[in-house]
């Protein structure tokens, strides 16, 4: 059995693939265990311990750079949160944590009376996606609508998908983590959150 410091150097070395390669936090700790030579059933960090991992190593290594980036990929989702605004959009992931850096993608999940009726608004926007499948809240595969934007304030395109999800799943969607959080925020939520930014 290894001990909880194997599971803080996991920790420590996900959170580095995390901010600086993109990586998703699963497969981030996945490839932390392989890359500390430990055994494949090593306990993992759960969550919350790679997210404070997370936000110590941008604390140390990205404070001069992170809260510009971080700005400039909400402002992206606010964009495209407006431009779905029917499908009652919200923003969640790294970009709403507040743990986004320029390798993050956004994530906004939407919740629709009909699954295919934000594809068929894309299709009449002329807006280019892909589509995948994705685990949802409760393990349940939910369709992803992967579009590649330009953020112009890092000059580069940027990951956006659009995670469909069933109108009645929203009210589940809204309760807090375990430690009081939400997880997800509306549009409103993400303007407060860049009017705190503005104030700061």
């Amino acid at each position: 059995m290894y001990s909880s410091s194997a599971t803080q150097e996991i920790a420590q070395t996900a959170a580095r693939m995390v901010v600086e390669e993109g990586l998703e936090w699963a497969a981030a700790k996945r490839r932390a265990v392989k890359q500390l030579g430990l055994p494949a059933r090593t306990q993992l960090p759960d969550n919350d311990a790679l997210e404070e991992a997370v936000r110590e190593y941008i604390e140390i290594f990205c404070a001069d750079t992170q809260p510009q980036e971080l700005r400039a990929l909400r402002e992206l989702a606010l964009v495209w949160m407006e431009r779905v605004l029917e499908f009652r959009p919200h923003l969640a992931g790294a970009v709403w944590r507040g743990t986004a850096t320029r390798m993050s993608d956004i994530y906004i999940q939407l919740f629709c009376d009909d699954s295919k009726s934000a594809e068929i608004a894309l299709i009449n926007r002329n807006v280019q996606y892909d589509v995948t499948q994705t685990s949802g809240f409760n393990g349940e595969v939910v369709d992803a609508l992967s579009i590649s934007s330009l953020c112009k304030p890092l000059g580069e395109n940027v990951g956006v998908h659009l995670m469909v999800y069933d109108y009645n799943d929203l009210r589940g969607a809204l309760k807090p983590d375990s430690q009081g959080r939400r997880p997800r925020g509306d549009i409103d939520a993400l303007r407060q959150l860049l009017l705190v930014e503005d104030a700061a």
